[in-house]
């Protein structure tokens, strides 16, 4: 909390990693905008491409969109320094007192991989400050999330409940004969943030693809 008692107002910032757009980073993304909007926080997807701009499944506004880097919206060191890179490999977790240390809070395709992808290098390369969201995989939503909840709420990592590794279940799909099937459950990799219900928080939308893409192995899709 800064010294006036306002919460303070933070940029998170998601560098696209990955030539294409997935539907379920599209969802991730429009879920990270939501959210941003909610908090009276911003919102900035970074590194893309022209193609993007056509990209009707991506509802986040123009102005919450960019196809300069990370690397060229923050060119010097003194400036990058401002910058929270969300990484793996750092040496010390995000805290409560990282909200006034840092204005910006980075991510890039890098999380929601199983297993891991050091990815994260190609950011980590450029000088900016690392800081860790514990060991366990989390998607880019839920990272943006935890880190919201950490940095503007207040509360430490471990004061956090997530549901680790959730399983949901899948309608069945009709055979032939027009009998429903045998009833699926799908297993999520990661850890996502406990919500108020209970459950899991997910992307608007995500259990529906999942649903639609029952038949492909869930990585496949991720």
């Amino acid at each position: 909390m800064s010294p006036t008692g306002q919460k303070r107002k933070h940029t998170f910032i998601v560098e696209h990693l990955d030539p294409e757009l997935e539907d379920w980073q599209a969802l991730e993304y429009n879920c990270i905008f939501s959210e941003s909007q909610a908090a009276d926080s911003s919102f900035l997807l970074s590194g893309l491409t022209s193609s993007f701009d056509s990209a009707e499944k991506l509802q986040v506004l123009q102005s919450s969109k960019t196809q300069q880097t990370v690397e060229a919206l923050y060119p010097t060191a003194e400036q990058r320094q401002k910058v929270c890179l969300l990484d793996p490999k750092a040496e010390k977790d995000l805290s409560p007192e990282d909200g006034e240390l840092f204005e910006a809070f980075l991510f890039g395709g890098i999380l929601g991989d199983d297993p891991p992808r050091d990815r994260t290098g190609d950011l980590r390369k450029l000088g900016f400050p690392g800081r860790r969201l514990g060991p366990e995989q989390m998607t880019t939503d839920t990272a943006v999330r935890t880190t919201r909840i950490v940095v503007q709420e207040g509360r430490k990592l471990e004061e956090i409940e997530y549901v680790d590794r959730p399983d949901f279940d899948v309608p069945s799909q009709p055979n032939g004969d027009g009998k429903a099937g045998p009833a699926e459950t799908v297993s999520m990799p990661f850890k996502y943030v406990k919500g108020a219900d209970g459950k899991p928080i997910l992307p608007k939308g995500m259990l529906e693809l999942l649903v639609s893409d029952a038949d492909k192995d869930i990585l496949d899709l991720l």
